[in-house]
């Protein structure tokens, strides 16, 4: 037990690093950390377990910061209680370029950091799929090797995102009881008072969503310290209302606006110094503090310890899975079960929807693949993401694979980031194309931390039909095609569905987008290769030598350019085909490569149901796009494929009105 002089004098550690910091880099939020320092060092010195010299050990708990505006806060603890990456220096560097300590707190920069956060309300839905993660694990392998809890401190701004109402419902429909959310309480916003926006009974709401709810003076260590301990006991999850001053201990601006998100300066700063008793100068801790902050971090060593004993004496295969799954590394034998039903539907050709594709492709990955988990945003029968192996996850029982997130996309995403953030488990999901507008924030954040994520997206242009416009998705490839760092894969038949999705599993480091049909398509990849075509991001699949027109395509439209192609030989003319499944593993192909696919017909079109931006680097500002320059419109797909123009007999005309 630590004494309430001791855990001022620790609490005070953290105010006056985060105040500092901010204050040199003349840029920051020193109004959370100040405020919020209580909470953190109730929670870190006497309830989180985690251990600084092992900082990814698989059975840690795990701390969210939500509202990653307050990153000194984290910074601060992960120096005080002595994490190797977070040095003085980088303390003092915060928010400058090369530092660890970047503005909001990003996955990857430095151990501690469990997920990218700053868009608001992201924090708290990641921290959802981390304890789905953290309940379907314990499930599968027992509570001696997973069991944790996941802790998240977020602010009156993630609470009024939309996407928190998503994962607050998604958290309390599945009883999450692990999952204990502090809610700084502190009525400030960057415009000022929360009042002037907002009057919601945040307490109702919880507790409207299967939630338990508790308030408590968030200054008040022994408060905080049994909120806790009544939260861990709870069988639902809980939400820890902490009301607190933000900038607590400056005397001009706590319990303001204007210690939100800007320095304190050097007047208001030597006034805190002298109103908490601090006299240690700047970027300085006494010894006494941070040796008890040290302490503090090797609180959990032997309970990590002996973790790693259970784990030992885990009989072999289990621990091997295990360590393997943890590792991020797939089964061996998923190669040769891709390459064994390549050779299936080179031998019996189908042609289905390209979703149904993905069906019977996830049919093979999910029976070698144990860690996958999947879902759907209340559309199972239409994404087809569920398959034999993957019985519904329900709120008693985890032992499926399968979570019916309901109509929560932006939840959804945010979820399966926070699930591929835990480990041991690899999530996809499905949603329609058109809605990938309502989680493309996750889908950014998995791009820039950098995790395996995979969107399954069905219907995936005008080729849906009778649903019209609003549901038809023209510039959605294009934009989801922006981003960095994000596969975007759209297969034209059964073969090249089944390459996308091993190339989905196989990127480690970076998420994936399949785009998928409503409408059936013809095989396309008629003959067994061994080798992944798709992994070029694009290749000859009808080459032809001295080519007058080479047609690019995507997807559906490849057989359009397959029929316009044979069309175009008949006649006399020499064509390729070229497939396009993934701009951007063609991208990363070398220049020799990419010139030989781009090639030099005097001819190139391009064709793909959705707008031309990002076209031209295969044709040319010259070349000639068949595909959307407008919205789409209702009726049966066939027809619309007429009115649009996106036709064999269009790609045919528009090579031979070149050609003349």
């Amino acid at each position: 037990m630590i004494s309430r002089e001791k855990h001022d004098r620790m609490a005070n550690a953290i105010r006056f690093l985060s105040m500092d910091a901010v204050e040199k880099a003349n840029s920051g939020h020193p109004g959370l950390p100040m405020g919020a320092a209580d909470i953190a060092t109730v929670l870190f010195t006497r309830y989180l377990s985690f251990d600084p010299k092992n900082p990814a050990w698989p059975n840690r708990d795990r701390f969210v910061l939500s509202a990653g505006h307050g990153s000194m806060l984290l910074y601060s603890l992960l120096y005080l209680t002595g994490y190797e990456d977070i040095t003085i220096d980088e303390i003092k560097n915060f928010r400058q370029l090369g530092s660890r300590t970047a503005g909001h707190p990003e996955y990857g920069h430095a151990a501690g950091i469990e997920t990218t956060t700053g868009p608001l309300g992201q924090g708290l839905a990641n921290s959802v799929g981390m304890a789905i993660a953290e309940r379907k694990l314990r499930d599968e392998f027992g509570s001696d090797l997973m069991e944790h809890y996941t802790y998240v401190l977020a602010g009156d701004g993630c609470l009024m995102e939309g996407i928190s109402q998503e994962a607050i419902a998604l958290a309390g429909h599945l009883k999450l009881n692990k999952l204990i959310v502090f809610w700084d309480d502190n009525n400030i916003s960057i415009d000022g008072p929360i009042s002037i926006a907002d009057s919601t009974d945040q307490h109702a709401r919880f507790r409207a969503c299967n939630w338990n709810t508790i308030a408590v003076d968030g200054h008040d260590p022994d408060a905080i310290a049994a909120a806790i301990e009544q939260a861990q006991k709870s069988d639902k999850p809980t939400m820890i209302a902490c009301k607190t001053v933000i900038g607590f201990g400056a005397p001009n601006k706590a319990g303001t606006h204007k210690v939100h998100g800007s320095p304190l300066g050097a007047d208001e700063i030597a006034a805190t110094r002298k109103a908490l008793g601090w006299e240690a100068e700047a970027f300085t801790v006494p010894s006494d503090v941070l040796d008890a902050w040290r302490l503090a971090g090797l609180r959990s060593t032997k309970v990590r310890k002996d973790w790693e004993e259970r784990l030992e004496k885990t009989e072999t295969e289990k621990k091997a899975q295990f360590i393997r799954r943890f590792s991020g590394e797939l089964e061996g034998s998923l190669a040769s079960a891709i390459s064994a039903y390549k050779q299936k539907l080179a031998d019996t050709k189908p042609s289905p929807a390209t979703r149904k594709a993905s069906e019977d492709a996830l049919e093979v990955i999910n029976g070698v693949l144990a860690e996958t988990i999947g879902g759907s945003a209340d559309l199972t029968g239409s994404n087809n993401t569920k398959t034999s192996q993957t019985h519904s996850i329900t709120p008693d029982n985890f032992s499926g694979r399968y979570i019916h997130y309901g109509v929560r996309e932006h939840g959804m995403a945010a979820a399966m980031n926070g699930m591929a953030l835990h480990g041991g488990l690899i999530p996809y999901s499905g949603g329609f194309l058109i809605f990938s507008d309502y989680c493309r924030p996750s889908i950014r954040l998995a791009a820039l931390m950098g995790i395996r994520v995979i969107h399954v997206l069905t219907h995936d242009s005008i080729g849906l039909g009778e649903d019209g416009p609003t549901h038809q998705p023209v510039e959605h490839m294009a934009a989801l095609r922006a981003i960095p760092n994000l596969l975007m894969f759209r297969p034209a038949d059964a073969t090249e569905t089944a390459e996308c999705w091993q190339l989905a599993l196989e990127s480690h480091n970076r998420p994936s987008g399949i785009a998928l049909t409503r409408q059936n398509l013809m095989a396309v990849r008629t003959e067994y290769e061994e080798e992944n075509l798709c992994a070029r991001g694009a290749y000859d699949l009808i080459s032809a030598s001295d080519a007058q027109v080479t047609i690019f395509a995507t997807g559906s439209e490849v057989e359009i350019a397959v029929k316009a192609c044979q069309t175009l030989t008949a006649k006399g003319v020499s064509t390729r085909v070229v497939s396009v499944p993934c701009f951007e593993l063609f991208a990363e192909q070398s220049e020799d490569y990419q010139q030989a696919i781009i090639g030099d017909s005097p001819v190139k079109i391009a064709v793909e149901a959705g707008v031309r931006q990002g076209w031209d680097h295969f044709i040319g500002t010259d070349g000639t796009f068949i595909g959307m320059s407008s919205f789409g419109a209702s009726g049966p797909y066939k027809d619309l494929y007429r009115h649009f123009g996106i036709t064999p007999e269009a790609v045919v005309a528009a090579a031979e009105a070149k050609l003349s």
